[in-house]
């Protein structure tokens, strides 16, 4: 059974986190995937070339500037560094965008005709599903004993690179491979309002639980993503620390 790890910009800003999620990572068994993002770093790279970064419902504002620079730190710097510290612990990874052996084709996002994005364009941002991953090059890769690691840029198959929500990416492929999923970040898993772990929620505690505010802001896409990549074939899905991923009882485990 293939395993698909999420990690997020938040530990990838750490290098003492980071460093830690790696060694944890490498010494995983079986064939695994990593899709990681850096939107912390993106942003802060923006920042320095005065380019203030937008953001609408989680999602950046990717026009041509922004592309070039969330290339450059997602498929550069974040995507090479995440490899070295793998491979420096055992882990034969190999850091893939979109676009490398086309092994994930995007559709540009076309502005919103409802919702609060209604009639923005987001630019170069483009969304993927199950459909747009390359299942047979991932399954040859990973039968060579590698590691595939994964930014979030993509491309739409005539050139154009394509930036996604990386934790899009990531249900996307669970559910392409039928992929356990797991959504690693800072918290111990889905919390209630007095700071105990839920071990587990299925899609009607979620909106239950959303209802009351108990769930709220980034936690929100995270469940939502763990349910639609339930949807299209994952077995399972939960949501945990980067730091318990060595841990098979760790985490929120989601359910439909």
């Amino acid at each position: 059974m293939t395993d698909v790890y999420k990690i997020g910009g938040k530990v990838i800003d750490d290098p003492a986190s980071l460093e830690k999620f790696c060694r944890d990572f490498a010494a995983l068994q079986g064939p695994r995937i990593l899709v990681h993002g850096g939107g912390v770093a993106a942003s802060r790279m923006q920042q320095k070339l005065g380019i203030e970064p937008v953001m609408v419902e989680g999602r950046r504002i990717t026009d041509e500037p922004t592309l070039k620079i969330v290339t450059m730190v997602y498929a550069g710097w974040c995507n090479r560094h995440i490899c070295a510290l793998l491979q420096a612990n055992g882990c034969n990874a190999i850091g893939m965008a979109g676009c490398d052996a086309s092994v994930i084709r995007a559709d540009r996002r076309s502005p919103s005709a409802e919702g609060p994005s209604k009639g923005i364009d987001f630019g170069f941002v483009g969304d993927v599903t199950a459909g747009s991953v390359n299942v047979p090059m991932l399954e040859k890769l990973l039968a060579l004993g590698l590691v595939p690691v994964l930014c979030p840029i993509n491309h739409d198959g005539r050139g154009v690179l394509l930036n996604t929500n990386a934790d899009t990416v990531a249900q996307s492929v669970a559910s392409a491979l039928k992929a356990n999923l797991h959504c690693c970040f800072e918290q111990r898993g889905v919390l209630q309002e007095d700071g105990v772990l839920l071990k587990s929620i299925d899609s009607a505690g979620y909106e239950e639980l959303k209802r009351k505010g108990t769930v709220w802001g980034g936690m929100i896409p995270k469940i939502e993503n763990c349910l639609t990549a339930l949807r299209g074939g994952a077995p399972g899905a939960r949501i945990l620390s980067y730091e318990e991923i060595g841990d098979p009882g760790a985490g929120t485990v989601i359910g439909l």
